[in-house]
């Protein structure tokens, strides 16, 4: 059995077989049909006296049927790889052959019978019959034992994650993949009700002590998951536990594929490897993308912060939409011309300008507005890093809020419809220097928005009406992390992983909310093109995730062995979990169940602007203490944490 076994792996790992060998088995098929019928009818001593004769008539007909064979391209294929198709073609050469063949056997009937055997149209057509069955019997018997050698040699054993119509689909889509990436040994449901039970052939486990033996036993080294149980999947960590304890691979859709409206998925089924990313328990975000799309279409959209994290996924959202033109600032020149290059190769129908400069420079700032006059501006643009501002106050200032201003005056100046801003979970009871400059920011275009709307109203009529057409309407949004952004902990873990550890995590119990980028992105444009102005928009982040956990978890997931997780202490300003809402505040629904509005302390703008103004004039003096000092006075919530601006927060 073994060396039959070497035998055919070793055909198998050779080149495919030459044409002429396929066209020879094919003739020889042939031909023994023709003296199987011959002795069928007449006996083998009939057989035996007319041997010649039938060997010169088959000769002839050979002739023939090598011509449809070619015509037909019976024998051009891999043989390995052969198909329904494959299998037509040999049908539709034979039957070509046999209507030639019993045109030319009237007049090979009519020769001596020592020279060509007397054969009969029954005769002929028997034989094709036969040689046809034995053909497609060939192709059919070479591509199953390619089958078998191929999946005994590369393709993985593998269980999927889902039963009913996605979990059959996926198992019927790796079962047509060729070669065989995957053997199906078995389902695990999250149904109880369907254990035992079998499907296509394998049975369907529950995560219990026997799906742990059935992995065991049958050497499973994957784990599909279902398109449509992916939620489950997610919210189910014992068993994530249990599978990647054992070392067994996990596999996903990609987020593009879908399934046809068979239920089917296609067969060049595009999966990939699970990453940590994929395994955070959250709920799927749902948008109404369709109106977001008719709100920017034909629109004018500025974007700062255009090359980083969100700034960039917003882009090609907002190209999506097939907007009239875009604007793109950021003052990163590298990845600022990656954004350009993307633009011209997956948006080369929307005019867009990329711009390197910062929002911080007016003049340069003025002339963009001038020339460009946007009827959107989506304000991505700030240092985020929060040691670094801690450290750096005066830059946090006039970057995050003097940039700010800049851009929100502007937008006003120039008409803007609407200014979008992106805030995050970080201003809230801030604790740091960047998480306050943040809530400044909200502040300042939450009080010019008052302002605005308070002028409309006290207008005349006349002038309310045209106003009210031209006002720039101020919109806040607020998240927390985002997977995947630049300089985020799962990039860095992934790093340190990769060089054998440690993994760092600042604290045991810090636990941070997160949101997949193209999903925070498309509520900001959500809540962007729905707001009215004024609003502070909130995100509903899921359930957060404990850091430490989230670092043991990427280990596991990476296999790699004898990385540890090393705890270097809070970071300067960091505390242990971010809020979304200030404790001061509520909320009010939207017209989206994950988005929704904080009701917050307002501020008169004239009094605040005279603040922050003195605070700007403040931060060119780069006085750390007073700088932050002023902060504090703007924000009273502002309590410094593991910080050297402790101390500003005692009292006396």
């Amino acid at each position: 059995m073994k060396s039959t076994y070497k035998l055919f792996s070793w055909y198998f790992k050779r080149s495919a077989l030459p044409y002429w060998i396929i066209l020879l088995l094919d003739c020889l098929i042939i031909y023994v049909s023709s003296v199987f019928v011959y002795w069928l009818y007449f006996g083998g001593a009939v057989l035996q006296q007319h041997f010649y004769p039938l060997l010169h008539s088959m000769l002839l007909y050979l002739a023939v049927c090598i011509v449809c064979f070619r015509v037909f391209n019976t024998y051009s294929g891999i043989i390995r790889y052969s198909s329904f198709v494959d299998l037509q073609r040999v049908a539709y050469a034979n039957i070509s052959a046999l209507l030639l063949v019993v045109a030319l056997h009237y007049a090979v009937y009519r020769m001596p019978s020592h020279t060509f055997a007397h054969l009969t149209t029954r005769h002929l057509l028997l034989t094709f019959l036969i040689a046809t069955a034995f053909m497609w019997a060939e192709r059919v018997l070479v591509k199953i034992l390619y089958d078998v050698v191929s999946d005994k040699e590369r393709a993985q054993k593998v269980f999927i994650y889902g039963v009913h119509d996605g979990g059959v689909a996926l198992a019927k889509s790796i079962r047509s993949q060729r070669p065989t990436r995957f053997i199906l040994k078995g389902f695990i449901s999250p149904q109880e009700h369907l254990s035992h039970h079998m499907l296509m052939g394998v049975k369907v486990y529950n995560n219990n002590e026997e799906l742990q033996e059935a992995l065991e036993k049958q050497h499973v080294k994957a784990v599909l998951i279902s398109p449509i149980r992916k939620r489950e999947f997610r919210n189910d960590q014992d068993l994530q536990d249990m599978l990647i304890a054992k070392g067994i691979k996990l596999y996903m859709v990609e987020e593009q594929v879908q399934e046809t409206k068979d239920g089917k998925l296609p067969e060049a089924l595009a999966l990939k490897e699970v990453s940590v990313e994929d395994l955070l328990p959250r709920d799927e975000i749902e948008v109404d993308m369709e109106s977001v799309a008719r709100a920017l279409a034909g629109k004018r959209v500025l974007i700062t912060g255009a090359a980083g994290s969100i700034g960039s996924e917003i882009v090609r959202q907002v190209a999506d939409s097939k907007p009239a033109a875009m604007m793109l600032i950021d003052q990163a020149e590298t990845p600022e011309h990656d954004i350009r290059l993307m633009m011209q190769k997956q948006y080369a129908e929307v005019p867009a300008e990329t711009i390197v400069t910062s929002i911080c420079n007016p003049v340069r700032m003025e002339k963009i507005f001038s020339e460009f006059r946007p009827d959107y501006v989506f304000h991505a643009a700030a240092y985020k890093h929060v040691p670094m501002m801690e450290d750096n106050p005066g830059e946090a200032i006039l970057n995050n809020v003097y940039g700010t201003k800049v851009v929100a005056d502007l937008s006003v100046k120039y008409g803007a419809q609407k200014f979008v801003m992106i805030s995050t979970d970080k201003a809230v009871n801030p604790t740091n220097v960047m998480g306050c400059s943040k809530r400044i920011c909200e502040i300042y275009v939450q009080s010019l928005n008052k302002k605005i709307s308070e002028t409309s109203e006290s207008s005349e009529n006349s002038e309310r009406s045209e106003s009210s057409e031209k006002k720039t309407q101020f919109v806040t949004t607020r998240f927390g992390n985002v997977l995947g952004s630049n300089g985020s902990v799962i990039p860095l873990f992934r790093e340190q992983i990769k060089k054998g550890g440690p993994v760092t995590v600042t604290d045991p119990n810090i636990i941070r909310f997160f949101m997949l980028i193209p999903e925070a992105c498309k509520l900001v444009l959500e809540a962007g093109t729905k707001g009215n102005g004024g609003e502070i928009f909130v995100f509903d982040m899921g359930n957060p995730v404990k850091i430490a956990e989230l670092a043991k978890r990427m280990i596991r997931l990476s296999g790699a062995q004898g990385v540890e997780v090393k705890f270097t202490g809070l970071r300067p300003g960091e505390k242990l979990y971010e809020e979304v809402l200030n404790d001061m505040e509520s909320t009010k629904p939207t017209f989206h169940e994950k988005i929704r509005i904080a009701s917050v302390r307002e501020y008169d703008f004239d009094e605040i602007s005279r603040d922050i103004d003195q605070l700007i004039e403040t931060a060119r003096t780069y006085d750390d203490m007073t700088i932050v000092k002023a902060m504090k006075l703007i924000v009273p919530e502002f309590k410094s944490n593991n910080s050297k601006y402790e101390i500003l927060d005692k009292k006396d």
